[in-house]
């Protein structure tokens, strides 16, 4: 079944066709690492995420780009002011990103490079440019690209320029440059900025330029499929576009994916709001990765989502209630004959979740298949009137719908650590991270031993160790639950 993927460059759905059949190839655009990620960002990230898991359910392998912008304007005012260079700055909140998006359950691209590193071929780049006069060397020693030089400036955005005089800017910098609707590619030295000496001068790349240097290194010049936020789509991706095509003579990017913005309780997110939320503000409220990942999935990408806490809830709520299902299915005895309404019930939903997911990724209609099997089976459970093919079938299917979704299993313990020393390191550490201290400290190993004893002291009527058991894994933020298919435990 082949994906069907909104193209941003042509607007409308259409098959996402890989140059070579069984890979794809794609490029995504990674952090700049000057702070802590916040929740619109890995909204971006875990898209992508389901993206890469989605192609692979259809039999492609993977060759998936994604850069660390590690030099802009922001890492070097904030690494001034904290005195320390620019790559032990960097250092720090790449860390960071990749243990958030490993809590996330966010699969790491095969290849990331990082802009510091790809200095000689945005050098290369900006050459064959200048050649064409296309790039252009202003006073100071910066480097411009002509818009004027590519006509299909705004073939992504569809943003029309003719009009557009030079006053109006389409990138803002501080360098000199013929027009202002010019965007830098090479930025000259300035006094205490990091710089590179090279063939353009001494100074550091536009931001723009990093880009398409790296993923034509990785890919080619032609590649199946770039990926970002809506934010990225104008100006960097159109400037990705123009100095891609007007140095290759052949298309960038065949296929463009956005990801819409998320609102936070109903308004966009902002410090000034009181909204703006990284992954680690919510671990230390107490919310689970697993959750967090749920619900940013929970509306398909190109829809914009409204975050909200009682979503966050509800999200959390729907992964106990999957982890249940999956427990019963797989530890209660069945026994009879297969359940035919059943058994068709749960091949239409998985037809229907595979399809949902072929129909431009949506996500939410992938999940009420799921739902669908959970309710049908439950019920039938309640009556006997489930077969050990029908939970064996059910299984499988919910194997396969976390192999997309990703949230039967936590990683909290990880996790949680993680943000506990960020929150020390940072001085952040108060009462909402109070009840995470203890839980931090116990496997899922650990966690099952305990359940186990309790279980084998309610065996030996020994029911005060039972209770001690009990009390001491609620205090560490674990609950248990008896039921008559046996006993499950979760984390609150």
């Amino acid at each position: 079944m082949a994906i069907d993927l909104f193209n941003t460059l042509s607007g409308t759905v259409e098959p996402l066709a890989p140059e070579q059949a069984n890979e794809l190839r794609m490029y995504c655009c990674g952090p700049t690492v000057y702070d802590y990620g916040h929740i619109g960002n890995f909204r971006t990230f875990l898209h992508v995420d389901v993206l890469r898991r989605v192609a692979r359910l259809q039999g492609m392998k993977l060759k998936h780009v994604m850069n660390i912008t590690d030099v802009d304007d922001k890492i070097i005012r904030n690494a001034a002011a904290a005195n320390m260079p620019i790559s032990e700055y960097t250092a720090k909140f790449e860390r960071a990103f990749f243990e958030d998006m490993e809590a996330l359950g966010v699969e790491r691209p095969e290849i990331v490079p990082h802009a510091t590193e790809s200095i000689p071929d945005m050098v290369s780049l900006i050459q064959t440019l200048a050649k064409e006069d296309i790039a252009y060397r202003a006073d100071d020693g910066s480097w411009y690209f002509r818009i004027a030089k590519f006509p299909d400036y705004g073939k992504l955005s569809k943003k029309d320029f003719e009009g557009i005089e030079d006053g109006a800017r389409v990138d803002v910098d501080e360098y000199e440059k013929d027009s202002a609707r010019d965007f830098a590619l090479w930025k000259a030295e300035k006094n205490g900025e990091a710089s590179w000496q090279t063939d353009l001068g001494t100074g550091r790349p536009g931001w723009h330029i990093e880009c398409s240097a790296m993923a034509m290194k990785h890919l080619g010049p032609t590649f199946d499929l770039h990926a970002g936020g809506e934010d990225l789509m104008f100006p960097h991706h159109e400037n990705e576009i123009a100095q891609s095509e007007s140095a290759t003579h052949k298309p960038f990017a065949r296929h463009w994916f956005h990801v819409r913005f998320l609102l936070v309780e109903g308004k966009k997110m902002s410090k000034s709001e009181g909204n703006f939320f990284t992954l680690r503000d919510l671990l230390l409220k107490g919310y689970r990765a697993s959750a967090i990942r749920f619900l940013l999935l929970s509306v398909p990408y190109r829809h914009q989502m409204n975050f909200t806490f009682e979503g966050l809830t509800e999200s959390a709520n729907a992964i106990d209630r999957l982890r249940t299902f999956a427990e019963r299915m797989r530890t209660a005895i069945f026994s009879g004959e297969e359940n035919s309404e059943l058994a068709a019930l749960i091949a239409e939903k998985q037809q229907a979740f595979d399809a949902a997911l072929a129909t431009d990724l949506n996500t939410a209609e992938a999940r009420a298949a799921m739902f669908d099997v959970v309710r049908a089976a439950n019920s039938a459970a309640d009556q006997n009137k489930v077969s050990a093919e029908n939970a064996k079938a059910i299984l499988v299917f919910l194997q396969r719908f976390d192999s997309v979704f990703d949230v039967l299993t936590d990683r909290d313990q990880k996790i949680t650590k993680a943000a506990l020393d960020w929150a020390e390191k940072e001085g952040r550490i108060g009462e909402a991270a109070e009840g995470l201290v203890e839980a931090a400290g116990l496997s899922d190993n650990e966690i099952q031993k305990l359940v186990d004893e309790r279980t084998l002291a309610k065996k030996q009527r020994n029911f005060a160790r039972a209770d001690a058991i009990r009390n001491e894994l609620a205090e560490k933020g674990v609950l248990i639950e008896d039921s008559k298919d046996g006993v499950r435990w979760k984390r609150k």
